[in-house]
């Protein structure tokens, strides 16, 4: 493990005292994203006064249509709500309370396998993964929603069912620290079923709840994708393809070596012809994410490992 420090210093360029940061999620990294959820809920406030509101659909539940109360308006109430009939009686201004939906469940199938230890800038996929799960479950406890996770290292499955309590939410967070630390010592292999593990999600998953499965998508196995569209079929579905700026863009003209577990290659990108070949792998990636979620009538969400979550990662 000191070994994989001094990488992770040397790769992400991190303090000491900040080591987990890039290489694996501490538990006080998914802890502080919290304040990110409370950032996203307020920007997103602040868009629904937007006569321009875009035609993206909400990841979570909107307003409840059950009228709870008429009260005096407050300050970052929606003016939408304003009852103007009772509003110009009392020549003060008065609001509407709605009830919300209740009992909404959120689910996020995440991927920590060994195919996401991979990252160039800023932290792993993995770990990018793994805060964005720690999102989705922050917002769902704010939401009153109860959210469920399945947690797949490669090899097992962890499932928590879903739940509206903090310390369900803490017992998640723990688990993803725990596997995302531990996987960093698993050894690297092609066989990883992934069909399995999200079978397991389409068996918890009630009807109507909003799933979320968080991976590279690298699998691309006919029982995945069979998986992926009973899921797809079952609930409100989003898939969130964690990606590396690498995968995207090639690297500079020269020669490279990599190595994956015990294999090792020597590549030269200088050439035109591997310039395009590099771009149209990814390009030809994405189209096919795209066109499952058009088949099947879920949304696709993108995010590159180096951007920040909170400013980038647009669930509402």
């Amino acid at each position: 493990m000191n070994k994989l420090k001094k990488i992770a210093r040397r790769l992400f360029k991190v303090e000491k005292n900040e080591i987990g940061n890039g290489l694996f999620a501490s538990l006080e990294e998914l802890l502080a994203i919290r304040k990110d959820a409370a950032y996203m809920r307020s920007l997103n406030r602040k868009r629904s006064f937007s006569q321009q509101v875009g035609d993206i659909k909400s990841a979570f539940k909107g307003r409840g249509m059950e009228l709870e109360e008429v009260r005096a308006y407050s300050f970052g109430d929606d003016v939408r709500d304003i009852d103007w009939r009772i509003t110009a009686r009392k020549e003060q201004p008065y609001t509407k309370i709605f009830n919300e939906e209740r009992d909404h469940e959120i689910w996020a199938w995440l991927d920590l396998s060994p195919q996401m230890l991979f990252g160039t800038k800023k932290e792993l996929k993995s770990v990018s993964a793994a805060k964005i799960a720690a999102l989705l479950g922050w917002v769902s406890l704010e939401n009153k929603d109860r959210f469920g996770c399945v947690i797949f290292d490669g090899k097992n499955s962890y499932v928590f069912k879903p739940q509206n309590n903090r310390a369900q939410l803490m017992a998640i967070l723990k688990k993803i620290a725990t596997v995302s630390e531990i996987v960093l010592n698993m050894p690297l292999t092609d066989e990883i079923n992934y069909a399995k593990s999200l079978k397991m999600l389409e068996q918890n998953v009630k009807s109507r709840a909003s799933v979320f499965v968080l991976s590279d998508f690298n699998g691309n196995s006919d029982a995945e994708k069979i998986q992926l569209a009973a899921l797809a079929k079952k609930s409100e579905f989003f898939l969130i393809n964690i990606f590396d700026v690498l995968e995207e863009i090639p690297p500079k003209s020269g020669e490279y070596m990599v190595q994956y577990g015990s294999k090792r290659l020597i590549f030269d990108s200088g050439g035109k012809a591997y310039q395009k070949d590099y771009r149209s792998y990814f390009a030809d990636k994405r189209k096919k994410l795209q066109s499952f979620c058009s088949k099947f009538g879920c949304r696709l969400i993108e995010f590159r490992t180096d951007m920040n979550i909170a400013q980038n990662f647009k669930i509402f």
